[in-house]
């Protein structure tokens, strides 16, 4: 798994750690009773310091995800899983919804919008790039949308 933080995102880098095992945890790629890596060993794998590890996993452990075991380490606890699929959805849900105000207020037409979500969602096409975006009058100002 790809633990490595993107230092220039908005989000600080302990919550990028929080992010990134909530996602592997709803997507099953963790799965209750697995150890998450060591502090160290993960702050080596996202290239971040070992106490915005610790910080990030306080806080996974704050949302019930994961449960730490003195000498054993820290391990997804029966209701990680779920916790996590739950959180994660409630999140892109509301970052869809933002996106979507974005968009229009940048002028998209709703259609054009609709459009975008159909071709993107399309089951043999899970990472659509910009490319794949329906045409528009609006210009193309390069940025791709996350």
């Amino acid at each position: 798994m790809d633990w490595t933080v993107d230092p220039s995102a908005d989000a600080p880098p302990w919550r990028q750690v929080v992010q990134k095992v909530l996602d592997a945890l709803a997507t099953e790629r963790l799965e209750a009773g697995e150890a998450l890596l060591s502090v160290r060993k993960m702050a080596a794998a996202a290239l971040v310091n070992a106490n915005t590890v610790a910080r990030a996993y306080r806080e996974l452990e704050s949302l019930g995800v994961v449960a730490g075991q003195n000498g054993r380490g820290v391990f997804v606890l029966p209701e990680g899983p779920r916790i996590a699929r739950s959180s994660r959805q409630e999140a892109t849900w509301q970052d869809l919804r933002e996106a979507w105000l974005a968009a229009l207020g940048a002028g998209h037409p709703p259609e054009d919008l609709r459009e975008a979500l159909r071709t993107w969602a399309l089951p043999d096409s899970p990472d659509r790039s910009d490319s794949d975006r329906p045409k528009t009058d609006q210009p193309d100002t390069g940025r791709q949308s996350a």
